[in-house]
């Protein structure tokens, strides 16, 4: 056991690859003794990679011509250790800029969800279900609350969402169902279906899992079917309208597949919608 508590600094610092061996060995020692800390720092590292797969496009960019000329040409001839600093200020710019459109996504981010659900409403709930994805998928030992092989999956989910749940059959595209977990959302809660490529269980499985969320949409959240790529990961997602006594659901579902693969299951969810029953109680 790790007796003495780790903070969020050292798991930081863990995460960033800054500790020495006998910190290392104490931090994931802790982390394999808690389970929560362990998915907060997983939550961290999927921001971060969403981060860089925004911000790296930028950052490759090579510096204007305009610009490079304008600095070398205003170093003095005669003075070649000018025109070294010159260069640096190049290299040292280019840093600030990446730092100042690291800070400057973090803030619009944090205006857009200080401006409440609806103006995060179209944005939210899909960087919510890549988080989920990211959380859950690399989990050996429990990457889902309820199994597959439990009979009340369907039921448990269905009655704590408040609408239809289905278990979609993916097994022609090559996927199993492995389980479900329910999850806290900004309109209530939501769930996640786990799916992984059949006969491939256990860690070889992990990097191709499919999960599927389900969650109450809000009234101004587009119906459009959508995709999006957020560094490997791709996820279609959609919005489908009440229909009789069965409420509104939206759906996405994400994958390090390529877009044809993905597509090809989420249309097989949309053949499998449920029908206009109403929600168990």
């Amino acid at each position: 056991m790790t007796d003495k508590p780790i903070d969020d600094e050292l798991l930081s610092a863990w995460l960033d690859g800054e500790l020495d061996d006998e910190q290392r060995v104490r931090v994931e020692a802790w982390l394999r003794e808690h389970p929560e800390d362990a998915a907060r720092v997983r939550l961290w590292a999927a921001d971060a990679q969403a981060l860089r797969a925004r911000l790296e496009p930028v950052l490759a960019e090579p510096v204007p011509a305009r610009l490079e000329q304008r600095v070398w040409r205003r170093a003095p001839a005669g003075a070649p250790w000018l025109r070294w600093a010159a260069a640096v200020a190049l290299l040292v710019g280019g840093g600030l800029i990446g730092s100042a459109l690291t800070w400057q996504l973090q803030r619009q981010q944090a205006a857009r969800l200080a401006a409440g659900p609806a103006a995060a409403a179209g944005q939210g709930w899909v960087q919510r279900a890549a988080v989920a994805h990211s959380v859950y998928v690399p989990e050996v030992r429990h990457p889902v609350e309820v199994k597959a092989q439990e009979e009340h999956l369907a039921r448990w989910l269905t009655r704590r969402l408040e609408r239809p749940v289905k278990l979609f059959d993916l097994r022609a595209q090559g996927f199993e169902l492995v389980g479900g977990r329910l999850l806290p959302d900004a309109a209530g809660p939501s769930a996640q279906l786990m799916y992984q490529p059949i006969g491939q269980a256990g860690e070889g499985a992990q990097a191709q899992r499919v999960t599927v969320y389900l969650r109450q949409p809000e009234d101004d959240t587009p119906a459009a079917f959508r995709y999006e790529q957020r560094g490997e990961l791709g996820m279609f997602y959609w919005v489908e309208g009440a229909r009789g006594a069965r409420p509104a659901c939206g759906y996405a579902i994400v994958g390090a597949l390529p877009r044809e693969r993905l597509l090809a299951l989420a249309e097989a969810i949309e053949r499998q919608m449920p029908e206009d029953t109403p929600p168990a109680r």
